[in-house]
């Protein structure tokens, strides 16, 4: 997604002078501190890692396993086979009174030491079970007996009341792969868009790499693996994300849609009221680890651990330092690093609307508010004549700015608007409240889609606080949307909570009969708060390299991997689909190795055997080292002129896609990841639903949303007919949406949409 970008745009911050192994002990540094990290990430939330500690068992096992201990005392009998005598032995001697307490204590300690090893006993065989990926590897809808006996094992182990975190401590570590397995892979992925001249001389490089630098990169590594959580995730966070100092907007966030054909109500404050009631739902749900972990298909629990940064999150960015180095050249810069600032709590929302901010308090003393009162808030903002302030309405546009331009006022606004900030900052999440209508719109699909698209990946440039995890867009006419910075987490993270919120506004809350939120306005609330800015004075016929990204929350913090999807068989099988002389069969055939071959790497990569992830590690270890390699110059050189990423339906109990066909989300979207290329998001809803969200950028004269969305709805309806005795479906209306029938007898419908990002020159 908007990952592919910043991994195209990150260039190591160190640089080759030759040195080699003098340079070792920043790694061992850095390797510490991953591990530093991990650990203070376990002890920031106490209660959630104590619930998560004990499981699969509870708090209330060990005071009956105290019990069952001193009743078996009581009985004269000595469950701990002389233990607990030799326990009081080591006890201070109190005094005769006392001896019973003493009994007492060696018994709770004698019970708290076997309840831990029956934990730490239970925690070790689901690890060991969880760490099998033998039913990732079988065909779709078989299960041999292996896996069924697993997945029953698996169920017996973890209890029954799971929690959202229930899984974190017994999830196995990410694995670090073979070098020469991963060179092979990356070869093979180069294959199909390089000449033979060309795949000589970077074979020569990839041999040359693991006989001089591999072995030595790849031992800081496996080290980095044993001590820290997540051998890349933590610095794929930083060097990827935090450390690039190009703007958010278009580069690092991403947007996801409302109910593409239903709009629940057009009262633009009732439907802000009714979504943010739904999200603090979600929140107190999570804060009570309400949710259920996620099982994929529905059985292998998936890391929980990207949920905890949802809300009451923004992204602060950095300004360079100087530190004291341990190298004799005294003081060296430190390239500016952004941070992640998370809060426990918040009560209150931001919200903008017409160039104003405001502070809208989301609690009373009786708890939350409700819908109603929220509208009832939210409609004051709207109802509110005052003008802005001077440069008060484009102010947000300097969190689209560069990130160092960004610092270097917010350093500034941090003495002369300092409450006004931390009101924005320390809000639960950000909600623009836009004056436009947006949607689809029958008069004009494909520009309606677009000017929407546009209106959530970008805005106006100064109508999202891109830093906070995500923005909630309320559009005049009631229509939703999420705009989602991506450092904190993966898409499919927010994609839940955005599930949630849909089904939960409209299925479950739903609105009166008027368009307005459900119960009564509270009088009694006070007036939203308008936040005062004292401010200062300011003034992109060929294959070529595809990213598509897959989760790797199978273990510990994993985040993403590359799935390197332009692959020798799926480029011929285009070849063949463009070839007159080839026959439908062997079409068919082609078509199906390809399929396989993207399944054999998607599985591959879920399961920690990528390329990409583990050559990023590979380079930054060499660059702390200063250890020059060719081979990794080149992999990190590379452009991605095509990046894809799917937008997993988690939650399809929610929508009831067949008796309320309409009631289907559009997914979200993302910039490209070249100047000159696509991003292309598409989501499934059913078995027969996909839509495509596809952006390019203004700038580009070799590029065309609109084209290349035709050339994907072509290309779906010639491999329809690949399976339908070779006649091609012919499209057929319903409502808006275009239908063709598909392979599987349903239909296929393909939206097509073409947003073109606007380049980082544009005026705001």
């Amino acid at each position: 997604m908007a990952e592919a970008h910043q991994a195209v745009g990150f260039r190591p911050s160190t640089t080759s002078d030759g040195a080699e192994m003098e340079l070792s002990a920043p790694v061992l540094q850095e390797i510490y501190l991953s591990g530093l990290r991990s650990w203070k990430r376990h002890l920031s939330r106490f209660w959630n890692d104590f619930l998560t500690g004990v499981f699969p068992a509870s708090p209330l096992s060990w005071l009956f396993l105290f019990s069952a201990i001193q009743l078996a005392w009581f009985l004269q009998l000595d469950p701990s086979l002389g233990l607990m005598e030799k326990i009081k032995e080591l006890l201070p001697d109190w005094g005769g009174e006392h001896h019973r307490l003493r009994g007492v204590l060696a018994a709770a300690l004698f019970a708290s030491c076997l309840w831990g090893a029956l934990i730490f006993t239970l925690h070790v065989a689901l690890r060991l079970l969880l760490s099998y990926h033998g039913w990732l590897l079988e065909p779709h809808g078989a299960m041999s007996s292996p896996t069924k006996t697993w997945l029953a094992l698996v169920r017996i182990f973890s209890g029954r009341k799971t929690m959202l975190f229930s899984y974190q401590r017994s999830l196995p570590r990410q694995p670090v792969p073979s070098v020469q397995d991963t060179v092979r892979k990356y070869l093979e992925s180069v294959r199909p868009i390089l000449s033979d001249e060309d795949f000589d001389w970077t074979s020569v490089l990839a041999q040359e790499f693991l006989r001089l630098q591999a072995s030595l990169l790849q031992w800081y590594l496996q080290l980095k693996s044993w001590w820290a959580s997540n051998y890349v995730s933590d610095w794929w966070e930083e060097f990827v994300y935090l450390r690039s100092r190009h703007p958010l907007m278009v580069n690092s966030n991403y947007y996801m849609m409302d109910f593409l054909y239903v709009t629940p109500t057009p009262v633009q404050a009732a439907r802000a009221g009714n979504a943010v009631h739904a999200l603090l739902l979600y929140r107190h749900r999570l804060n009570r680890q309400e949710i259920l972990p996620t099982l994929l298909m529905g059985m292998r629990p998936l890391c929980s651990a990207q949920y905890e940064k949802i809300f009451n999150t923004t992204r602060i960015p950095g300004i360079p330092k100087v530190y004291l180095t341990f190298l004799p050249s005294a003081l060296l810069p430190t390239p500016p690093l952004d941070h992640i600032r998370h809060l426990r709590d918040s009560r209150h929302v931001a919200v903008f609307h017409r160039g104003r901010f405001f502070r809208v308090g989301t609690h009373s003393q009786s708890g939350l508010l409700s819908p109603r009162a929220l509208e009832q808030q939210f409609q004051r903002i709207l109802d509110d004549p005052s003008p802005a302030c001077p440069q008060e309405e484009h102010l947000a546009a300097l969190t689209a700015a560069p990130r160092d331009v960004w610092a270097q006022v917010r350093s500034s606004l941090k003495i002369q608007a300092k409450d006004a900030l931390e009101a924005v900052e320390g809000a639960a999440f950000f909600v623009s409240l836009d004056s436009e209508p947006a949607g689809l719109t029958r008069e004009d699909p494909a520009a309606s889609l677009d000017a929407y698209a546009r209106a959530l990946l970008a805005g106006r440039g100064h109508d999202r606080w891109f830093d906070k995890s995500f923005t909630l867009i309320v559009f005049s006419n009631g229509k939703l949307g999420l705009s989602v910075e991506h450092s904190w987490a993966d898409c499919p993270i927010s994609g839940h909570m955005w599930e949630f919120t849909l089904a939960t506004e409209c299925f479950q809350l739903g609105y009166s009969a008027d368009g307005h939120c459900k119960g009564h306005p509270e009088s009694s609330l006070p007036q939203p708060q308008r936040l005062h800015w004292d401010l200062p004075e300011k003034d992109r016929g060929e294959f070529c390299l595809t990213y598509e990204s897959t989760m790797t929350r199978l273990f510990l913090e994993g985040r993403t991997e590359t799935v390197r999807s332009c692959t020798r068989e799926a480029c011929n099988f285009v070849r063949a689909m463009e070839d007159k002389e080839k026959t439908e069969p062997q079409r068919r055939a082609l078509f199906r190795l390809a399929v396989e071959k993207h399944q054999a790497l998607l599985k591959a990569a879920m399961s920690g055997q990528g390329v990409d992830r583990h050559l990023f590690a590979l380079n930054i270890v060499s660059e702390f080292l200063h250890l020059r390699s060719p081979f990794l110059d080149q992999v990190h050189s590379e452009q991605w002129p095509l990046a894809t990423s799917q937008i997993p339906v988690q939650q399809i109990h929610l929508f009831d896609v067949h008796n309320y066909p309409d009631y289907v989300s559009s997914g979200g979207g993302f910039g490209p990841a070249d100047d000159h290329g696509y991003g292309v998001s598409y989501i499934f809803m059913g078995d027969d639903t996909v839509t495509f969200h596809i952006s390019s950028k203004k700038s580009s004269t070799k590029t065309d949303s609109h084209r290349l969305g035709q050339h994907i709805e072509d290309a779906l309806l010639d491999v329809a007919s690949l399976f339908q005795d070779g006649q091609r479906p012919k499209p057929r209306c319903r409502g808006l949406q275009e239908e063709h029938t598909g392979h599987r007898g349903g239909s296929l419908p393909c939206h097509r949409m073409g947003s073109r990002a606007p380049t980082k020159s544009t005026n705001f």
